[in-house]
């Protein structure tokens, strides 16, 4: 029997980062790999990918280290070197340092399990690490990952949603969060693929942590002071494991207001975290519809 752990968007979240690291080394793995996102969303960047040089575990790139890479060399544009929306990201790529940046600038987009090839990683999909397999993607673009992938299984993540779907004989699996679930379960989330009698399984694994801990670095380090609206979302998304941020932007932009910090407490007020975000977009969308009219 073969048993590989992946664990993915960790997000700066090194509490919870540790948790799962000793669940791991309880279970016997074979294996362990990363999807990518160690970085971004949160004040312990350096510390998260000094966890993983260490332990040597592998891993591929994901949105937020591009993110990260370009906001340090400042390959971003010119008004997001100041604007305030933009701070906790100028503060994020500061925290990482040139040699947290080198290590993810070296990173692979995707990989293949050396103990079972037939196993494919990648932090989104094949085409983006942008892109992320929900149960909002529609069949035909499934079945066009089925058709184009050689592989046994997809392991993914992004979503921040655990996920196993079978689809023409491709397994696809999204690992969800291991610092920043958004499925309603604050826990460190994980999984395990399992190879017996010629099939795999999956083990999607919850482990506690302290995240009050957590939550004490954004005060402690600065980043929840100088982060602005964002910082003040991304905590919201640890005590409720839920989304925020993406929500109170695209609030902002339909209602025409800055996304600034003075802006979140009218956001607040209205948002229910416990919607979808087809839901919310569109209460948001009559919310301006009824005000025009």
């Amino acid at each position: 029997m073969t048993r590989i752990a992946i664990l993915a968007d960790i997000h700066a979240n090194l509490p919870a980062l540790d948790a799962v690291i000793a669940d791991v080394h309880e279970q016997g793995c074979d294996e362990i790999l990363v999807g990518g996102d160690l970085v971004g969303r949160g004040p312990q960047g350096s510390a998260v990918v000094s966890r993983v040089q260490q332990l040597g575990w592998p891993s591929v790139r994901g949105n937020h280290e591009d993110y990260l890479i370009n906001f340090f060399h400042r390959r971003v544009p010119e008004e997001w070197l100041e604007d305030e929306h933009w701070a906790a990201s100028r503060w994020m790529a500061a925290e990482l340092g040139a040699d947290g940046v080198a290590y993810a600038e070296a990173l692979p987009f995707d990989m293949r399990s050396e103990v079972a090839p037939s196993l494919y990683l990648c932090h989104g999909t094949p085409a983006s690490n942008q892109e992320g397999v929900g149960t909002w993607t529609k069949e035909a673009r499934l079945a066009e990952l089925a058709r184009e992938l050689d592989a046994e299984v997809m392991i993914c993540a992004h979503t921040h949603r655990p996920l196993e779907l079978d689809v023409d004989g491709l397994k696809i699996v999204n690992v969800g969060s291991v610092g920043l679930p958004f499925n309603g379960d604050w826990r460190a989330q994980y999984a395990i693929l399992c190879h017996r009698a010629g099939a795999w399984s999956v083990e999607f694994r919850q482990v506690p942590y302290d995240r009050e801990l957590f939550l004490e670095t954004y005060r402690t380090s600065g980043f929840l002071a100088e982060g602005g609206s964002t910082s003040a979302m991304l905590a919201q998304e640890i005590k409720h494991a839920r989304p925020f941020l993406v929500p109170f932007l695209r609030w902002a932009e339909l209602t025409e207001r800055a996304p600034s910090l003075e802006n979140t407490h009218e956001f607040m007020e209205l948002y229910d975290p416990s919607k979808s975000m087809k839901e919310l977009f569109e209460l948001f969308q009559q919310m301006v519809s009824s005000s025009e009219e």
